[in-house]
């Protein structure tokens, strides 16, 4: 029997102006092989296990950081009699770009970056990576002025902090960087094509001009999206656009119309089609159940 990971395509808050969702979880049996197309981080603070990126296993104790790219399978088993406690952030991609030129931290998820998808901070590091954290999960369950802000902020440091401490301490694990770069190396170029999909989405995309971009052919760059996402171009473009227009029918006062445009839509009628077939209701009854 052929076996399929789990493909989980929501989170809390998805669709809201801030796509960012922060849990603290425990886990008696681990948790089944799943993808999804959103970025995560996991942080443990009890107990011990084990988790496979991409089959690339990996011990997880107090102290593992893991951040998880979009698309990669991933499992997380508990050791016997153990449990395994520890934070999950969930978040879209946009939260690490910023407008115009600036590339904010994209680099994380981009091919040239070949470290470990994990580290293990220890002694005052892992106090430290607790006490942010923590600060971080309060500020989430408040309600304080420039909540938002505050959370970016608090975000990106800590992604900065992982991101520094795999790439001062990552070389001590041969085995495992070698793993890693040998993982890069076979999705070679996909990651700047799904970063440039994910920033461009808005516009009027196609796999000519992504194949002109990126100096491939149509047929190579459509068979490595459809490996990535697990979608071919349109399902997975038609997807970001929908995401982006959920977000505005439930937090803006903004007509069906011009929605469907800002979201990358050239006309209302494929806009309501596409919904309707993906949401099973059209654009003014979601606004009005949300």
């Amino acid at each position: 029997m052929t076996y399929f990971p789990a493909y989980l395509k929501t989170y809390p808050n998805m669709h809201s102006p801030f796509p960012f969702h922060l849990s603290r979880n425990t886990l008696a049996n681990g948790y089944r092989a799943h993808r999804h197309d959103f970025l995560e981080f996991s942080y443990v603070v009890e107990g011990h296990g084990t988790e496979t990126i991409n089959d690339i296993k990996h011990v997880m104790a107090p102290g593992t950081f893991t951040f998880v790219l979009p698309y990669q399978v991933h499992e997380i088993f508990t050791d016997p009699g153990q449990k395994l406690v520890l934070y999950n952030g969930m978040f879209s991609m946009d939260l690490l770009m910023e407008p115009g030129n600036d590339q904010g931290l994209s680099d994380l998820f981009n091919d040239t970056n070949e470290w470990p998808p994990y580290v293990q901070f220890d002694g005052t590091d892992h106090q430290q990576m607790i006490a942010l954290i923590e600060d971080m999960y309060g500020e989430y369950q408040g309600d304080e002025r420039h909540r938002q802000t505050l959370l970016k902020a608090k975000l990106k440091e800590i992604l900065i902090r992982f991101d520094r401490r795999r790439f001062q301490h990552g070389a001590q694990d041969a085995a495992t960087l070698d793993a890693a770069k040998t993982s890069s190396k076979a999705s070679h170029s996909v990651w700047p094509i799904i970063h440039y999909i994910h920033r461009n989405y808005q516009e009027d995309l196609a796999l000519s001009d992504l194949a002109s971009r990126f100096s491939m052919s149509v047929s190579r760059i459509s068979e490595v999206i459809k490996m990535t996402t697990g979608q071919t171009f349109v399902h997975f473009l038609h997807d970001l656009r929908l995401r982006h227009a959920c977000s505005l029918l439930v937090s803006t006062d903004m007509s069906v119309m011009e929605i469907a445009l800002e979201s990358g839509f050239g006309s209302y009628k494929t806009f309501s089609r596409i919904f309707r077939e993906s949401k099973g209701i059209v654009p003014k009854d979601y606004r009005k159940v949300k």
